[in-house]
């Protein structure tokens, strides 16, 4: 990495924002797999609807970031090498097409790229991280799998000043001074989005279960947070009457939803708060007998095969987390490795499927 400006720090401060929204709202496409062809390893160009747009902060308002207050230095990105951390085992789809989109736009636009993959265990990522930057990472992406712990790679980016960006989970750490930006969904939002699709299917009546995602991160807190204060607001006669971890896992949700068969034999819906759970869920109804519809089910990613569960009537709706980061991490890291403001956090806009819509917009998901 070539610095062209002297390394100086100033305290963290407020700072107004300014026209970033524009730049960062970047349409990107799907990639379906981590060793997609270079044909089809171009999830940065535009398919549709498919990418992420920035929903908020608006113009004007919100904390930003920049590199003085930061302590870094202003870097041309092309010279630059970026280090990449996955959290988790790229058998879920959501992570497929997450570092897929990574290195294509990386690819596209000719940064070198270390990447490393904690197979779902946070002590490896730590290490992962460490070693990246002992390779000479000079900015991070990080897709962090716990939002606790990250002292250690927090301390070893601060003594190199490198700019950290993190991806669909936060960690519990400041910002603009541990890290730079988080870039992701308002998971709230997303659990009330769900709420308001289960209170239609069920008629807002009847008994209903969470299959909660994995402890230790934001975002299962937060899903569940959206969910239960959404259906306390609107519909007392849903009474949530089980919760157990799925762990954000395709069998994990099989073994629970099993078991709450046996517990609840009368459940009248189920809120999986990743698609893996919930299509796990719909193979546990089907071994128990069950028709398509008969406990409701809505969940939240937006993968295909959870968007197919729709068509075929098993699944009443699904919340879309859209997956695709490469283009607004990169536009982020250039943007404020140029020395311009960055938001310190960057909500992307997601979607929805629905019976209405899940056949015709089919080739949205991931």
């Amino acid at each position: 990495m070539k610095p062209i400006a002297p390394r100086h720090r100033t305290s963290a401060r407020t700072l107004l924002a300014t026209g970033l929204i524009t730049s960062l709202a970047l349409v990107s496409g799907c990639a379906k797999s981590e060793n997609d062809s270079a044909d089809k390893d171009k999830s940065s160009t535009s398919q549709g609807d498919s990418g992420q747009v920035v929903a908020s902060p608006s113009t004007g308002s919100g904390p930003t970031c920049a590199i003085d207050a930061y302590g870094a230095q202003k870097t041309d990105l092309k010279t630059a090498t970026v280090g990449f951390s996955q959290s988790e085992k790229e058998a879920n789809p959501f992570r497929i097409a997450e570092t897929a989109s990574i290195k294509a736009e990386a690819k596209q636009r000719g940064v070198k790229l270390l990447t490393a993959n904690a197979q779902s265990q946070f002590s490896k990522q730590i290490s992962d991280v460490q070693d990246l930057i002992a390779k000479g990472a000079d900015l991070l992406v990080i897709a962090p799998l716990n939002s606790d712990g990250w002292e250690p790679v927090l301390r070893s980016a601060s003594a190199k000043h490198i700019p950290i960006i993190t991806i669909d989970r936060k960690i519990n750490a400041a910002a603009c001074k541990d890290y730079v930006s988080f870039i992701g969904s308002d998971f709230v939002e997303q659990g009330k989005r769900a709420a308001d699709r289960m209170i239609e299917a069920t008629g807002g009546k009847g008994e209903i279960a969470i299959l909660l995602g994995a402890a230790g991160n934001n975002v299962t807190t937060e899903r569940t947070k959206g969910f239960e204060e959404r259906v306390k607001e609107k519909a007392p006669g849903l009474k949530i009457v089980f919760k157990q971890t799925g762990e954000f896992a395709r069998e994990k949700g099989q073994s629970v939803t099993e078991n709450l068969i046996q517990s609840k034999p009368g459940i009248t819906g189920i809120y999986a708060e990743n698609d893996e759970m919930g299509l796990g869920a719909v193979n546990a109804l089907k071994g128990a007998g069950k028709q398509p519809g008969a406990v409701k089910i809505v969940t939240i990613d937006g993968t295909r095969n959870a968007v197919q569960g729709i068509v075929d009537g098993w699944i009443d709706g699904v919340v879309e987390s859209n997956p695709r980061f490469g283009p607004l991490a990169f536009q982020t890291l250039d943007t404020f490795t140029k020395g311009e403001k960055v938001a310190q956090d960057i909500v992307i806009q997601d979607s929805e499927y629905t019976k209405a819509n899940a056949k015709s917009d089919l080739g949205k998901a991931y």
